[in-house]
């Protein structure tokens, strides 16, 4: 097959799956993951992917308007977001990480809701600004643009101080082997104390994203308390979560 057409492949399952996995590329085309890998980073420097550890995921259009984000999946997000919502209420101190999934949430929690809210989501600051009870605490630290959230030992120490009762993670990805996974190195660590800071660790994470691994490891599975999926809990997918443990919304 030329590389015109693996590449065209590559596109139209990705958009078809919201995802390609290297090692499954290599198997359907019948080639070598290797040759995968360029094909890969040739389409990303080109703009047309995303790159990441072991495949790629569709380029989101930033938009002019912050209001304006385009969540993916939002069906999904919003069910993991309905889900999540039974396990707040008046009083609490939480912490929210950023991501689109949260974001989701974010927009579905009830205008009346008294509590305090950290987050180092720009986007989800800015939805929760408009809740009159929240006490809403940005933490602030070095922008990273693309996902518009703070990183960087500014953030790990605010969270230091902080004692919350829950905190809703998002993730890019979760494996009942490696447990949760990161991109990025400096993401890992805020999640890191955004996970010490709290008494009940929840992750939200769409199906798409089970098995899956990144190079930065954030913790191990039995150090959540809950994973909240779009799938119904009796999917032989989470059977192995369930078994480690882990409570399954």
């Amino acid at each position: 097959m030329l590389k015109a057409e693996r590449h065209n492949y590559i596109m139209d399952k990705l958009v078809k799956e919201q995802k390609v996995n290297t090692i499954n590329l290599a198997h359907d085309l019948k080639i070598s993951e290797d040759s995968i890998r360029r094909d890969l980073n040739e389409l990303n420097r080109k703009g047309l992917l995303e790159k990441v550890y072991g495949g790629a995921f569709p380029i989101v259009d930033k938009p002019t308007n912050i209001f304006d984000i385009t969540i993916l999946n939002g069906d999904k997000k919003n069910s993991i977001g309905n889900k999540a919502l039974s396990l707040i209420h008046d009083g609490q101190v939480i912490i929210i990480s950023g991501g689109t999934t949260n974001l989701a949430f974010s927009k579905l929690i009830p205008h009346d809701l008294k509590a305090t809210i950290y987050t180092y989501s720009l986007p989800i600051a800015m939805q929760l600004s408009q809740h009159p009870n929240v006490e809403l605490i940005f933490i602030g630290g070095k922008m990273q643009k693309k996902a518009m959230v703070t990183i960087g030992m500014d953030v790990v120490q605010v969270l230091s101080k902080v004692k919350a009762d829950i905190c809703f993670m998002g993730s890019s990805s979760i494996n009942v082997r490696l447990g949760l996974t990161e991109m990025g190195y400096e993401v890992s660590l805020v999640k890191k104390a955004m996970m010490e800071a709290s008494d009940k660790v929840v992750c939200m994470v769409t199906s798409e994203k089970l098995n899956t691994k990144m190079p930065y490891l954030v913790c191990e599975l039995n150090q959540l308390n809950t994973i909240i999926t779009d799938l119904n809990p009796n999917n032989p997918i989470l059977e192995e979560y369930l078994k480690a443990g882990v409570q399954v919304l």
